[in-house]
This record gives C-alpha cells, sequence and structure tokens, in this order.
C-alpha cells in the first residue's frame, strides 16, 4: 500500500511530462512575459511580445492581413520550414 501513492505520483508525472512534449512539438507557445505582456514563442528565433491591447487590434486587422498577403503574394517570400 505504500507503493500507491508512489505509483500515483509517477503516472501524474508521466502524464505531465507527456503533455509538455505534445507543447513543445507544436511549436508555437503562448506566456505572460516579466512586464505583463503576452509572448507569442516559436514564430522565429525570439519571441514576439505585445500588449494585450496590440494584440487585440492586431486581430482586428486579420482580415486585412489576410488581403494583404494575398494580394502581395508574388512580392513576399516564405520562410523554408526547418
Amino acid at each position: 500500500m505504500a507503493d500507491d501513492p508512489l505509483h500515483a505520483e509517477v503516472e501524474r508525472l508521466k502524464a505531465e511530462n507527456a503533455a509538455l512534449k505534445a507543447q513543445a512539438t507544436r511549436g508555437v507557445s503562448i506566456k505572460v512575459s516579466e512586464k505583463g505582456g503576452v509572448s507569442v514563442y516559436g514564430l522565429g528565433r525570439f519571441p514576439v511580445t505585445l500588449y494585450k491591447e496590440q494584440w487585440t487590434k492586431l486581430l482586428d486587422l486579420a482580415d486585412d492581413i489576410r488581403a494583404f498577403i494575398k494580394t502581395h503574394d508574388a512580392e513576399l517570400k516564405a520562410k523554408e520550414p526547418r
């Protein structure tokens, strides 16, 4: 019976490890920065960090950004996947 709590802890840690691995393979993660901004990791070498008002403005422009990319597709370069 002394093994039951230990076994439960091992299973919890295995599940936590699996969740962290799944998150890492996704490639993109979001965190709150030290200064209270929203940081998106995994898009490039450095995180993209904006405050919540800036993200809201940017997200409101999502359709415009997509249309711009479509209009200027021939002029834009695509980064090769790693």
